[in-house]
């Protein structure tokens, strides 16, 4: 069954990040965050490099290396987060994506638009914040 709404594993790693870092008091390391959020060590760095270069969070190496986050907690939206590793999300006017349509209404009644325009609403007003009380 498909899914409306799908969050890709890289997206879901790197807001789940975010939010262990902002909720931890000293740096956090890719491991621990692979071992909290159930993925593979090497996808966890691979996020975490992106965000490092979109500066959401700053890294130091070393034995008590880690991450950190380089802004305040609620001034990182979700979207900002979504956006830095899906790109940013699109408004459809056709769900089947067709330029041209042979009738006066939309079968789908626009549905996808209006569903894509709250999934973007929503994650625009969630920000890392919202997740640390």
């Amino acid at each position: 069954m498909g899914n409306i709404v799908h969050l890709s594993e890289a997206a879901s790693i790197a807001i789940h990040s975010l939010v262990l870092i902002a909720k931890s008091e000293n740096q956090v390391n890719v491991q621990s965050i692979a071992d909290k959020t159930g993925s593979s060590r090497h996808h966890v760095a691979k996020v975490l490099q992106r965000l490092t270069k979109d500066g959401f969070i700053a890294s130091s190496r070393g034995p008590h290396g880690g991450f950190q986050l380089k802004k305040s907690a609620n001034e990182i939206s979700l979207l900002e987060i979504y956006e830095a590793i899906e790109g940013a999300i699109n408004i459809p006017k056709c769900a089947a994506d067709h330029h041209v349509c042979p009738f006066n209404k939309c079968l789908m009644d626009d549905v996808a638009q209006q569903m894509t325009i709250q999934f973007k609403n929503y994650l625009q007003g969630q920000t890392v914040q919202s997740y640390l009380e």
